[in-house]
């Protein structure tokens, strides 16, 4: 696998796509589009999934909440997607059950719920990981004993899948470079570049971290910037009005033992109603999301001391004996959707939560293709309507093409290439650590198995040839040193953050969010990448900012004491 310096040095050739945006989007459009043969570049500001793809909720689901609104089509659509992601990346979109406790006081009864379960069955032709079960007061306390049980009538137990999303944008985006894609992390789009006509044909692209610049021309230009869409259409033309509304989703993680659960417990907020998880994350347990209207630069989004009081407010309704308190918080993550702006009548207002989840592909009239909205769930689904715009355009421009099915539906990603039938992350993991002859714990390897797949053989045997590699970054996580050489040598890493906070989630579940590892950290990825001195010392200052905004909103609370 090329390193970001040699994907950068692989820019400038004249491409069929040129895509902007390293986010799932624009990850999936690349590996879609160069599967049919296309020639494809994608250049990324910043890291893979720096963006919302790496502060979602880490869910692929259904859409429960969309019956309710009787968007059947929507449901359906993302109960046939998760079904195929839990096909081509089974090591990356696990099972999960979902306990939805009614209350005396729910909007939604008890038995119009269950009609709903059925039917949320049924739009997955009964292929979800697990039908739906219905639990009595009893069988629910036995299944979250800590859940309030005054006032409960049940609960119906249900499946959707959890996921690691950044892993999830880099295998695609990795699967991409396999098929003949240039992707290029830290290039940021200066300019877009128009032909006499003023048509876009290609961008003028910086390396951000050696301050070169590049003209790629390209037949086709696809913004994929997710939150950013609007500043990068108006490199382009100014701008009549924005074509997003993007709010605000923040969540919180807690040590499991200040909040444990068995599944992702479903809340209804008790101030305003919203839908809200309480989400188990091996050690560690996650709450969210907010939803909340947002106007500033996405780059400094972060959690404030409202959003962790207003989730800490709904696990305490739901966990009374937990008295969850703000200092339980190890991190918080704050990503943003980058939904379409709806069209209101005049003096009507529409709240955040009602804005459409639904994505749209717009063409605009400089020829330039945009993808916005939608969900991380039909991600692949939306790539390939915009693979199929884009080639409608590029036949406008150059002659009739043979081009190959993509088959995205069915090809397995790279983590997946030879994972089992069964299903069975820990017999997985019991190969990798005989792989590397003693020199893993079960602990690492089964971590190891979770992150790449069985791309984990191969971490193992550089344990093999350099045991040192096993050494933990951090003492209370089983991320080792391994994954650092691999993350620069084999997954586009080039920074602390990229490493530490996309790579790994050393960011969000250690106890000190990775501080005292990124030193470290830094010495290896200077010793894979050439670094200097001066380098090394700022990546590790640019990884301890990225910790500082996620913990901004304690000054806040601080103040406010």
């Amino acid at each position: 696998m090329p390193t970001r310096r040699e994907m950068w040095d692989k820019l400038g050739e004249p491409v069929d796509f040129l895509i902007i945006g390293g986010g799932i989007n624009g990850a999936g459009i690349a590996r879609d589009a160069a599967r049919r043969g296309l020639k494809v570049a994608l250049v990324e500001m910043n890291d893979l999934a720096y963006g919302t793809s790496s502060r979602s909720s880490k869910l692929v689901h259904g859409g429960l909440r969309y019956l309710e609104h009787m968007e059947f089509s929507l449901v359906f659509e993302a109960v046939s997607e998760r079904r195929i992601l839990m096909d081509i990346a089974p090591h990356l979109v696990n099972p999960l059950g979902f306990l939805f406790p009614i209350y005396d006081s729910s909007r939604q009864g008890l038995l119009t719920l269950r009609a709903g379960m059925w039917l949320y069955d049924g739009l997955s032709l009964f292929r979800s990981p697990k039908l739906h079960r219905s639990l009595t007061p009893k069988g629910v306390a036995d299944e979250e004993p800590l859940l309030r049980q005054k006032g409960l009538k049940g609960a119906p137990l249900y499946y959707d899948c959890s996921t690691d999303d950044a892993r999830l944008t880099l295998e695609s985006a990795l699967d991409a470079v396999k098929a003949g894609a240039v992707v290029a992390t830290w290039a940021r789009c200066t300019e877009l570049i128009r032909d006499p006509s003023g048509k876009v044909g290609g961008a003028v692209i910086r390396d951000e971290l050696g301050g070169e610049e590049r003209r790629i021309e390209a037949s086709v230009v696809i913004n994929a910037t997710g939150p950013w869409t609007d500043r990068t259409l108006s490199l382009s033309q100014a701008l009549d009005a924005p074509l997003l509304r993007p709010t605000k989703g923040v969540h919180i993680v807690v040590p499991a033992n200040r909040l444990p659960v068995r599944h992702a417990v479903v809340c209804l907020h008790p101030s305003d109603g919203r839908v809200l998880f309480a989400i188990p994350w091996g050690d560690v347990t996650y709450l969210g999301t907010t939803d909340t209207d947002w106007e500033g630069d996405p780059a400094e989004l972060a959690a404030d001391a409202a959003d962790v009081r207003y989730l800490i407010d709904a696990a305490n309704e739901y966990f009374p004996t937990g008295g969850l308190q703000p200092a339980d918080v190890i991190s918080t993550w704050a990503g943003l959707r980058p939904l379409m702006r709806p069209v209101a009548k005049k003096g009507e207002k529409i709240d955040e939560s009602a804005v459409s989840r639904e994505h749209q592909v717009v063409v605009g009239q400089d020829g330039i293709v945009t993808i916005a909205g939608g969900k991380l769930t039909t991600f692949r689904k939306m790539s390939a309507e915009v693979v199929d715009t884009g080639v409608k355009l590029l036949r406008m421009v150059k002659p009739p093409m043979r081009l190959s099915p993509a088959y995205t539906d069915r090809e397995p990603l790279p983590g997946a290439i030879g994972w089992p039938e069964d299903d069975d992350h820990a017999k997985v993991a019991e190969q990798v650590a005989e792989a590397a002859q003693g020199n893993l714990s079960p602990v690492s390897a089964l971590n190891l198995v979770d992150t790449y797949g069985m791309r984990a053989m191969e971490i193992a045997r550089m344990v093999v040839k350099e045991p040192s590699l096993a050494t933990p970054l951090s003492p209370d996580r089983p991320e080792l040193e391994a994954q650092v050489r691999w993350a620069a040598r084999e997954e586009l890493a080039a920074t602390v953050t990229d490493v530490l906070l996309r790579r790994t989630q050393v960011f969000y579940r250690a106890k000190d969010q990775g501080l005292a590892a990124a030193t470290r950290v830094a010495e290896i990825l200077a010793d894979e990448l050439g670094w200097s001195a001066e380098e090394r010392e700022r990546s590790v200052q640019e990884y301890a900012r990225e910790v500082a905004l996620s913990r901004r909103w304690q000054e806040e609370t601080s103040s406010a004491d």
